[in-house]
């Protein structure tokens, strides 16, 4: 479960009031009587941010591997995007 902190509390002490309890992992910021923000640590971020990648790789392989991908040039898929844009918005 994570940690609160009443976003009063912040307020009075600043972000000292994070410390200790950041130690432990991400701390939900409380203000109204309700969940509105998460503060966690750099290295959390950091390994976070490692890990979606792993994943973003590992499906992207997957994709590849099983055909949904092809090998294109940046010009193919500017004329694919920009015939995307064209077409956008227009009255049928």
């Amino acid at each position: 479960m994570l940690a609160t902190v009443p976003a009063q509390t912040i307020k009075r002490r600043g972000i000292s009031a994070l410390n200790q309890q950041l130690k432990d992992g991400p701390v939900w910021i409380i203000s109204n009587n309700t969940p509105k923000y998460v503060v966690l640590s750099a290295d959390e971020f950091r390994r976070m941010r490692h890990e979606a990648f792993v994943e973003e790789c590992l499906q992207s392989e997957a994709e590849y591997r099983a055909g949904l991908a092809k090998r294109t040039t940046p010009e193919e898929l500017m004329k694919i995007f920009d015939e995307a844009v064209d077409g956008h918005g227009e009255e049928e």
